[in-house]
């Protein structure tokens, strides 16, 4: 066997056995008993050891100094391979075995702390978590800017300083637009009860109208939904909420745009570094163009409403129309996963500003509650009124996902740029829509996007979809349009 061959098996394996630790955590998420958390622990960390030594053995070095790439896909197998070994090998294996061990414990730490609206439960181990992460960035800049080195794992060769021009250039059009909707009567919102098997048997429909393979997934309840694996075996997580069925079917649809994303990956690619998402950027786009351009388009909300009226009978909105405007109504709200098209991205660069002075230093883990609740208040114009709707809201912190939330907003921008092109090469997306059927799109989706995994970088993978380089100007123009359509801007 060849030096390239070695290398491959090798990495088969160990994408095989970070496959089994992703297992590890969505169990976590979904079935665990509470009682085992400091084992679990404890097993996160061992399989961070495991992962960790596989990622700098020698050989790997040796594999890559000799290997010789045949094509453009062994090309982009080793550029994957070289930037693991090379980043990996600059981070000690106790600070890795650290860091998983207590990302373990502090998540089940912040679930409690959420649940009795205790921050200062959480405060401690957020600290622990804060300490290990800037020790990380710090081993893997070499000096350069720390955020950008833990940005990188989730957006390859993105800087903070491109991502704050881009967001600076969103935000005064989403404020404006904001302004002028909040100006206007809200639609109705929905004024009942609605039954969880009701939302769980409709989210199944859903999930199948947007191209979910169940026969290799599975759909779960989780406090924050989540989608996890890739290849043969991906799983996704929703929840409920009686009072708010968007919330189940919103969140099942954009997590089916992250399923499918790893279920439409080439085959050829599987348990190899090409055979997951190039980047939560790129990811994010999935889902939320599943979500919304496609989920909460006027189309295919005409053929919601009928589910919806077959499922619970009629729920007080009466018509396809008025259904449209309900689904898309602007309004108040704390929660970043429950929040309008429109609103959506401030609650992220929040986070972005709030997380980046975190690791730089220049904000302290005791005065992030106030820092949030300050910011919120500047940013939305009302109070949080309890924790979970503030700081204690978002599971990723306790996960030591710093530099992951960037990528949702960056993950709308690459969505507003591919809806445009998808539109422009499928001009019948909105007529399959309108029965239910997304193939169409999906399918442009798959072919353009999904199927090529990591072969390309981030940004090259909008380009090769899309023929440009990505800017927010796309998601501002249909966010325009599409609000001021509905609210008569």
């Amino acid at each position: 066997m060849s030096a390239f061959d070695d290398l491959m098996q090798f990495q088969r394996e160990t994408e095989a056995l970070g496959q089994i630790a992703g297992r590890l955590g969505w169990d976590q998420e979904t079935m665990m008993p509470d009682g085992a958390a400091p084992q679990r622990a404890e097993e996160h960390a061992a399989m961070s050891r495991v992962l960790h030594a596989r990622r700098i053995d020698p050989r790997v070095g040796e594999w890559l100094e000799k290997a010789t790439p045949v094509t453009e896909t062994d090309a982009a197998q080793l550029r994957h391979i070289r930037r693991n070994f090379e980043k990996t090998a600059k981070v000690p294996a106790d600070l890795a075995a650290a860091i998983a061990k207590t990302t373990s414990l502090a998540h089940r730490t912040w679930a409690k702390a959420r649940a009795e609206e205790d921050v200062a439960a959480f405060l401690p181990v957020l600290s622990q978590v804060v300490d290990l992460m800037r020790k990380k960035a710090v081993a893997v800049s070499d000096g350069a800017n720390s955020y950008d080195a833990l940005l990188d794992d989730y957006e390859p060769g993105m800087t903070g300083e491109t991502l704050a021009a881009m967001f600076d250039a969103l935000r005064p059009r989403l404020v404006a637009l904001r302004e002028a909707i909040l100006s206007k009567p809200a639609p109705a919102a929905l004024s009942q009860a609605f039954d969880e098997a009701g939302q769980l048997a409709l989210s199944q429909k859903l999930a199948k109208a947007f191209g979910y393979d169940t026969d290799h997934g599975r759909i779960d309840k989780a406090v924050h939904p989540f989608s996890s694996g890739s290849g043969l075996d991906v799983r996704i997580t929703t929840r409920t909420n009686p009072l708010d069925p968007f919330n189940c079917f919103y969140s099942t649809i954009h997590e089916v745009g992250h399923a499918c994303y790893e279920q439409g990956i080439d085959r050829d690619y599987l348990l190899s570094p090409l055979g997951s998402g190039v980047s939560m950027g790129v990811h994010e786009s999935q889902s939320r163009i599943y979500e919304n351009q496609l989920g909460r388009s006027r189309a295919f909300t005409g053929w919601l409403f009928g589910q919806m009226r077959d499922q619970f009978g009629d729920f007080g909105i009466a018509d396809e129309d008025a259904f449209y405007a309900t689904v898309n109504r602007v309004s108040d709200g704390f929660i970043r996963t429950e929040a309008d098209e429109v609103q959506y991205n401030l609650h992220v660069l929040l986070r972005f500003d709030l997380e980046r002075a975190l690791m730089a230093g220049d904000l302290a883990v005791s005065d992030l509650e106030a820092a949030w609740n300050d910011r919120f208040k500047a940013d939305f114009g009302y109070a949080v009124d309890m924790p979970s709707n503030g700081v204690l809201q978002d599971v990723h912190w306790s996960e030591g996902l710093f530099g992951y939330f960037p990528t949702y907003t960056l993950g709308n921008v690459y969505a507003g740029c591919l809806n445009t092109a998808m539109r422009s090469a499928v001009p019948s997306v909105d007529a399959d829509l309108a029965r239910g059927d997304a193939t169409t799109a999906t399918q442009w989706l798959r072919e353009n996007v999904q199927r090529h995994g990591g072969l390309r970088t981030p940004q090259d993978t909008i380009i090769h979809a899309t023929g440009a380089a990505p800017t927010e100007a796309p998601l501002l123009d249909y966010l325009e349009t599409k609000f001021g359509d509905i609210y008569g801007l």
